[in-house]
């Protein structure tokens, strides 16, 4: 039987990606899915590995559109082709990629053909010739590279450093990744390989997981446990389930219920938990009895398992649910807006701040409450979404949008509005899908709406 190929992690965002993946693995069962899900969703609250992107408008009148540059490249077309250039207007690479991605950081992905994958750097120097099936982005200083049925690495001058000879690997993570041996017709096991492609830690598992904090996941006889980066068995292989270890933490063991133990494994909990959802300002959500609670990082249950939903902490603030009646506590468990909110539509930024405010539901209204949980913009609207830029689309008849004071800062006239991103939503005015910018000035698809809605 083939190994699944273990995908990239080129960061955070992409660690959360390949934690998930693995939920179709064949040794994964349906009550483990639950539990490496902790993994993923804390992981999404970290840095992510390239600094916040930089996203610039510029309006081009001959065109009557904008131009979007990240990070100072725009991505340029012409026909099915793409390419990049400058904002000085100088070319980075001519229109010949069927599809690109934008800048992450130094590197690009880009396409010659579907199968046909490589990287560029902001130069428009090839790092990885199109060549391949997929590309990752770098991580820990090395590439990984799909040649279609192997697997190799490339480093970040685009020198191939580890040969195409691996059915399954991952991406570089502390120094060591992750490959699979084909042992005989029927046998694949898993090992780590270091930069220079040497065997440090010969394949002899099932199954084995990148490092993290000094320590992976590996995989025997259907069970779980953890190594240290000389190999030794620090916990030992015995665990159904078994999370990787984040910021300390790790969560293990069967079906029934599953402890917290920290970095030195040492146990901080019965094993009582059941769903492990994830990690923000130290709280730790998690299921006991098909209720939500919160533990805090010495294993205390510091908010009882209570209710029957709750969102991570987000400026210290999460929303929980009662009897499908909707609230907000602090992290000491402290009601802020009484549990008595409806929740009927899907509103997926409902009872999160942002601007200081959190969109609030009651009898079929919505309204926005602030960080004490006072409704300082009554549930008056038929619909509504959350505020950006200082600014949040809401529905009378037609749609507007408010400042956070509640007062118009556009009046209803959108027949669709959507909230704010990079300083530009999208609306439907008159039928027509335009861009605005957050003065109200229409800044795409301009033939047939006003230069400003303000």
């Amino acid at each position: 039987m083939n190994a699944p190929a273990i995908p990239s992690l080129e960061g955070c965002h992409e660690v959360a990606g390949y934690v998930l993946s693995i939920f179709n693995f064949q040794f994964i069962t349906t009550p483990m899915k639950k539990t490496f899900i902790i993994l993923a969703l804390a992981l999404l609250f970290a840095p992510t590995l390239w600094a916040q992107e930089k996203v610039e408008y510029v309006d081009d009148e001959e065109c009557g559109c904008e131009l979007v540059f990240i990070d100072g490249i725009q991505t340029t077309q012409d026909g099915d082709r793409f390419g990049f250039k400058r904002e000085d207007g100088s070319i980075i690479v001519p229109n010949i990629y069927m599809f690109v991605d934008h800048f992450h950081g130094p590197y690009c992905k880009v396409y010659l053909d579907y199968d046909s994958c490589g990287l560029i750097n902001r130069e428009g120097e090839v790092i990885v010739p199109c060549l391949y099936k997929d590309v990752s982005y770098p991580n820990d200083g090395m590439i990984l590279v799909n040649n279609h049925d192997t697997f190799g690495y490339f480093d970040t001058l685009g020198v191939q450093r580890v040969p195409f000879i691996y059915p399954a690997a991952s991406s570089f993570n502390e120094g060591l990744a992750v490959v699979a041996v084909q042992v005989d017709s029927t046998l694949i096991q898993y090992g780590f390989i270091d930069h220079k492609g040497k065997m440090v830690i010969k394949p002899q598992y099932e199954y084995a997981f990148p490092f993290y904090e000094g320590f992976a996941v590996v995989k025997n006889y259907d069970r779980y446990g953890m190594i240290n980066r000389k190999n030794k068995e620090v916990f030992p292989i015995k665990f159904e389930i078994l999370t990787s270890m984040y910021e300390g933490r790790v969560f293990a063991g069967d079906n029934d219920g599953l402890a917290m133990y920290d970095n030195r494994f040492k146990q901080l909990t019965k094993p009582v938990y059941t769903y492990l959802v994830g990690r923000t300002e130290d709280r730790i959500l998690v299921m006991r009895d098909n209720k939500y609670g919160f533990l805090d990082e010495k294993g205390n249950e510091v908010i009882p398992c209570t209710y029957d939903q709750a969102g991570l902490f987000d400026q210290g603030r999460a929303y929980v649910s009662i009897d499908n009646k909707w609230g907000i506590i602090d992290r000491n468990g402290n009601v802020v807006l009484p549990i008595e909110y409806d929740n009927s539509g899907y509103r997926a930024e409902a009872y999160r701040y942002h601007d200081g405010l959190a969109l609030i539901e009651k009898n079929n209204r919505y309204g926005y409450c602030d960080m004490e949980g006072r409704p300082v913009i009554w549930p008056c609207f038929e619909n509504a979404y959350q505020f950006s830029d200082g600014l949040a689309p809401v529905c009378l008849g037609l749609w507007g949008y408010i400042d956070t004071k509640g007062e118009f800062f556009i009046s209803p006239v959108f027949d669709m509005a959507s909230p704010f991103e990079y300083g530009r939503s999208e609306v439907v005015y008159r039928g027509d899908i335009h861009k605005m910018n957050t003065e109200g000035r229409c800044v795409k698809n301009c033939k047939n709406a006003p230069k400003s809605w303000r």
